[in-house]
């Protein structure tokens, strides 16, 4: 497809897909509220009776993601799927289905925001042992930057891992995300994971735009035609891969964070600079915040 199609209205498009697939910030919410207009078009797709699912980057649970949705705003029930990262991951450490996870060590360093109780909380019912030293380890579990943190402060402890060859595992793929209350950019632990490869280091993830969640998250509807399905979502890196990926159409949200390359009242694929662009990376649509 060359062309990318500006809407203001998901109402435009909407006869044209049955299963939808929602990312959440910058989407639904800024991680403390919901967005009215987004609750409203929630309401409005299940009185069309259309299939909504939440595929999510984000190193929560699944059941602490389904629980935040009324916190939020949101009827939890209008959701026929919600999954995340983060829950693809505890489960493959869990249940060692995957061959990875097989040849795992038993020994994991749990990269976090230790600031957080449930960012600690992360890894209770795994059975591994977690150390505080990253020498010990035999693998990196990558959930939650810290705030005060930037990239280049995690190079000393990364290059401990690279030195003992050991795996990265990230449970949450973004590279950033936007700051709640100061709607500043900050990095996650997509950004760790990608400096670990940088500098040599093995790094495996299990979210978006790994077409594994998509399987996952959709497997109860696989009578749905793939034509019939759109992704949702702010990210050209993730929600926009991962659909293309997963061989679906996708509409990409401008107002999150991606915000600084689009002019919001008439966003164009054009108006990105080039620097977008350059990534080839293209939605099937364009719309500025998730409206009907």
């Amino acid at each position: 497809m060359n062309h990318v199609k500006r809407i203001d209205y998901i109402s435009e498009v909407i006869d044209q897909y049955d299963l939808l697939i929602v990312d959440q910030w910058g989407v639904l919410h800024n991680g403390q509220t919901g967005y009215s207009f987004a609750i409203k078009c929630i309401e409005n797709l299940i009185k069309l009776k259309k299939t909504l699912i939440i595929i999510s980057n984000s190193s929560k649970r699944k059941n602490t993601t389904i629980n935040r949705l009324p916190i939020l705003g949101f009827n939890k029930h209008h959701f026929s799927e919600v999954l995340t990262s983060g829950e693809m991951i505890w489960q493959n450490l869990d249940t060692k289905s995957d061959r990875f996870f097989k040849k795992l060590g038993q020994r994991g360093y749990h990269l976090t925001d230790k600031t957080k109780k449930d960012s600690l909380n992360y890894v209770d019912g795994l059975k591994y042992d977690f150390v505080d030293n990253i020498e010990d380890a035999d693998f990196i579990l990558g959930c939650t930057t810290t705030p005060s943190l930037r990239k280049n402060d995690y190079v000393t402890l990364l290059e401990k891992g690279i030195s003992k060859k050991i795996p990265f595992i990230c449970a949450n793929p973004d590279y950033e995300t936007v700051e709640s209350s100061s709607q500043n950019l900050i990095i996650c632990m997509g950004t760790i994971a990608d400096l670990y490869r940088d500098l040599g280091g093995s790094v495996y993830i299990l979210g978006k735009p790994s077409i594994e969640i998509y399987i996952e998250a959709t497997k109860k509807f696989n009578k749905i035609n793939k034509k019939r399905m759109l992704a949702i979502g702010d990210s050209i890196y993730h929600d926009v891969k991962g659909a293309i990926n997963f061989s679906i159409d996708s509409l990409l949200i401008t107002s999150g964070i991606h915000n600084s390359f689009f002019d919001q009242l008439n966003p164009k694929w054009d108006n990105t600079n080039q620097f977008l662009s350059k990534f080839n990376i293209k939605p099937t649509y364009l719309c500025s915040k998730f409206q009907f």
